[in-house]
């Protein structure tokens, strides 16, 4: 069978037969859908989880071998069009200067990240009323502040109380050991007198509900075998699975049904062999991400949404935001000692993350500090760089470089824009035929001016870190991870997709729980406060059972 832009098969009278219903399905077995499965656990509700793609063996990961890091570029890049595994789904961001990020499997994107793990600022929910643009969350910080604590909890947060960033909070584990890399960079900051602190890390720093302590292996973005960085396979999974729930993998959702009365009434799926299937449920929820969730909403077409499941606003897509990324780089005169440890989780600065209209934009960023590459990827960096040559000055070269790099992300805040889009490709289809996603993507003036000032600073603390030379790329091509944005809530049914809990405002028995209902994308990494959501929406859908579909 072949996919159409009105659903899974070409012909709807051979569908396949209805199984029994279930309560409640969730699509998607990444951050949020693991969250909530477990949330909703002890409901003793009939719940399934649908997932694409698969368990993971932690003994197969790469860095189980010497060639884990080739493989960063290989099998494991975090592009799903240079992985090309059958799970993934093509995506076209040739329209984009930011390549879009995500893996697919029982996990989802928390296989491959690398479990820097700050929470949005009180402010990020208002900026509407702070500074005038973008809109205002219906929630705010103090509605998820008690499910920031549960998430730190469950996923097993390292980190340091204190911050003066932040209102008043605690962490479960003692932070990632700084290195002297980070002891280095942090000098720098004292230097200029601006504010730093130990990154929130879910990474276990000492054992841990069964977990053991990280052991600064540096193979986080490809699999940690060590089981200290929080996948939500070996955190939440277990327990939910535990409780009742039921997990499918090798699943892909094509499409979600609604029936007469307008109410979603099941899906229809894929199972790893190609056999299509039907799935009826009382209730669905959404957990496919903020280019996954829109996609699937825009291929649920039917004479009920011409235009798209729950897009009567027109907004299912719309809005995406990514995050610009500045990675600004020094070399250092001696040895950092870089390669060990956590690759993303160090310390971070957020001396430039509020509002000040002097520098000439609005909302900021968070510098973080990642560590140096392994011998293999410097030596790769540094070529595509320009910086090792070929010739007898090679090895003299790469020992120059080789444990003497050090690394500092902007993470920008970017505003949402209806311009910025996921929409559905004509031609482009993933291993089932169904249509893949297209993204549509470009900077705004206040995005390229905050990332020219945010590589400005970055270059002033590196070079009063010790830095001979600093170099910078901006945006960050491979930087597409943090996808938020494209099916945002709110309480206006003309100007958002769900309400303040996630519920759909076309369609009341349709839940989203992933960064797809942010409604602005601070300047952080969204996982926490992705999982905080589904975690907050798990409460509210438990509190409302009896009229969930009022």
């Amino acid at each position: 069978m072949h996919a159409t832009r009105d659903g899974c098969s070409r012909d709807s009278q051979q569908r396949p037969k209805s199984t029994e219903p279930i309560d409640i399905l969730i699509i998607g077995a990444g951050a949020a859908g693991a969250a909530l499965a477990w949330s909703l656990a002890d409901t003793r509700m009939n719940i399934l989880c649908l997932e694409q793609g698969d368990w993971m063996d932690p003994a197969q990961y790469p860095g189980m071998r010497t060639d884990w890091e080739v493989r960063q570029l290989s099998d494991f890049a975090l592009s799903p069009n240079a992985r090309g595994r059958r799970e993934d789904y093509p995506v076209n961001d040739a329209d984009s200067p930011i390549a879009a990020s995500m893996f697919n499997a029982v996990g989802g994107s928390t296989i491959m990240y690398g479990a820097h793990f700050p929470r949005f600022h009180p402010a990020d929910f208002k900026v509407k009323t702070l500074d005038g643009v973008a809109d205002d969350w219906p929630l705010d910080y103090a509605r998820l502040e008690p499910y920031y604590v549960l998430n730190d909890r469950m996923m097993g947060v390292a980190g340091l109380a204190g911050d003066p960033a932040y209102p008043p909070k605690d962490v479960p584990l003692p932070p990632v050991a700084f290195g002297k890399l980070g002891e280095t960079i942090a000098r720098g900051f004292n230097r200029l007198g601006w504010h730093w602190w130990p990154s929130d890390s879910a990474i276990v720093t000492q054992p841990y509900e069964g977990r053991a302590a990280c052991i600064n292996a540096g193979t986080c973005v490809v699999g940690c075998a060590q089981g200290a960085k929080a996948s939500t396979d070996i955190t939440y999974w277990p327990v939910a699975l535990r409780r009742g729930v039921r997990l499918k993998t090798r699943c892909r959702v094509c499409e979600i049904t609604v029936g007469a009365n307008g109410m979603a009434d099941g899906v229809i799926y894929y199972d790893a062999q190609g056999i299509e299937h039907r799935q009826r449920a009382e209730a669905v929820v959404l957990a496919c991400n903020g280019i996954g969730t829109a996609r699937l909403l825009l291929n649920s077409r039917s004479q009920l949404f011409p235009d798209g499941l729950a897009n009567r606003s027109g907004l299912v897509g719309k809005n995406l935001m990514l995050h610009p990324y500045a990675l600004v780089t020094g070399v250092f005169n001696e040895p950092l000692e870089g390669y060990k440890g956590p690759t993303g989780c160090c310390i971070m600065s957020q001396e430039f993350y509020e509002t000040d209209r002097s520098r000439g934009f609005v909302r900021g960023c968070t510098f973080e500090v990642g560590r140096g590459a392994g011998p293999v990827l410097a030596a790769l960096q540094g070529l595509s760089a320009g910086h090792l040559p070929w010739g007898p000055d090679h090895h003299h070269a790469y020992a120059e470089l080789f444990d003497r790099t050090m690394g500092i992300v902007a993470i920008c805040e970017d505003l949402p824009e209806p311009h910025n889009r996921v929409t559905l490709d004509p031609l482009l289809v993933d291993a089932e035929g169904i249509p893949a996603p297209k993204i549509t993507y470009r900077l705004s003036d206040n995005s390229r001016t905050m990332l020219d000032y945010a590589v400005a600073r970055a270059k002033e603390v590196l070079e009063a870190s010790g830095a001979k030379t600093v170099s910078a790329e901006a945006p960050l091509k491979v930087a597409g991870w943090h996808l938020m944005g494209t099916a945002r809530m709110g309480t206006d049914p003309d100007t958002s997709v769900v309400n303040d809990w996630g519920r759909c405002h076309d369609v009341r028995n349709l839940f989203i729980i992933d960064g797809s209902i942010f409604v602005t994308g601070a300047g952080v990494n969204p996982t926490c406060t992705i999982q905080a959501l589904a975690l907050y929406i798990g409460d509210m859908i438990k509190r409302n059972l009896a009229n969930l579909f009022d």
